[in-house]
């Protein structure tokens, strides 16, 4: 529970491998990883952002690393519901596999990127 309302969180994992370990590149509308097993690739973002040109639009992306110097993170979703049961949030954390240090990478709350 987050200030009464549900939470869910989902460990991410990739669809092509079933790999837990990520390279996550980070821009103003959206989040993309790249598994390390496979390079495969998955697009995560806002309602208002769902088209991956989009995520180009502001700049470009940049990959996420740690204050340790670790750039490959473990990745989960939580999903905060709201009273009624829809997701009203949408926030992407990171662990570091190198040092264990956790961080919120992105978030979404009603369609709209949190910075």
């Amino acid at each position: 529970m987050v200030d009464g309302r549900p939470l869910t969180i989902e460990l991410l994992l990739c669809e092509g491998c079933g790999g837990r370990e990520f390279l996550p590149l980070a821009g103003a509308r959206g989040l993309e990883l790249e598994c390390t097993a496979c390079c495969g690739r998955a697009f995560l973002a806002g309602r208002e952002s769902w088209r991956y040109e989009d995520f180009w639009e502001d700049g470009e992306p940049g990959w996420a690393g740690c204050s340790c110097g670790g750039g490959e993170f473990e990745a989960a979703l939580a999903f905060t519901h709201g009273e009624d049961g829809p997701v009203r949030a949408v926030t992407v954390g990171l662990r570091c596999l190198r040092d264990g240090t956790l961080g919120v990478c992105a978030a979404w709350r009603g369609g709209r990127p949190q910075g």
